[in-house]
């Protein structure tokens, strides 16, 4: 797979209704935004589009119908087709839906939220990347978004947001 010029991607997932205004600063160069689920407020996707163009599923805690969103999703950028869903890990393995999922679609990266744990790691021929939370803090565990930047080659970063460093986005 060539693709055809450098495409950046910010990636996040579960706000739970918070638009924290350091991913504004963050993903001003991005070309696409993926939000993985547990949007919470609809003017999160709001402020997103004000960024980048916007693809995100709805997660658990949206209520998949009343959302209006899918829960999963399919796209292609730059050659490399992404599947998008909200649950794919849960308890530190592959959910059997998440397997499936993965069968079914058959993608070259899997974006996923839920656990709020930051994951980058291969599964067979697929890259899945979890960004962690960028909602309220829970469990302990830091508030994070990702990128991935799709050219010459792939590559993914997890960013901090109370890190004060904005400059380790784009």
């Amino acid at each position: 797979m060539t693709p055809s010029r450098l495409i950046r991607i910010g990636v996040l997932a579960d706000t739970h209704g918070l638009f924290d205004p350091t991913i504004t600063k963050l993903f001003s160069r991005v070309d696409h935004i993926i939000h993985a689920g547990d949007i919470g407020k609809r003017s999160v996707i709001e402020q997103l589009k004000a960024i980048a163009p916007v693809t995100a599923v709805s997660g658990n805690v949206d209520g998949y119908e009343e959302s209006g969103l899918a829960r999963e999703g399919i796209i292609t950028l730059n050659g490399f087709r992404i599947a998008i869903r909200h649950v794919v890990f849960e308890g530190g393995k592959l959910t059997k839906e998440g397997r499936e999922f993965l069968d079914r679609t058959s993608p070259d990266i899997c974006v996923f939220g839920h656990t709020h744990q930051p994951r980058n790691e291969w599964f067979g021929n697929t890259l899945l990347f979890n960004p962690g939370a960028a909602g309220p803090t829970r469990f302990t565990l830091p508030r994070m978004v990702g990128t991935i930047t799709i050219g010459a080659r792939l590559s993914t970063k997890h960013v901090r947001l109370d890190s004060g460093d904005i400059t380790r986005g784009f």
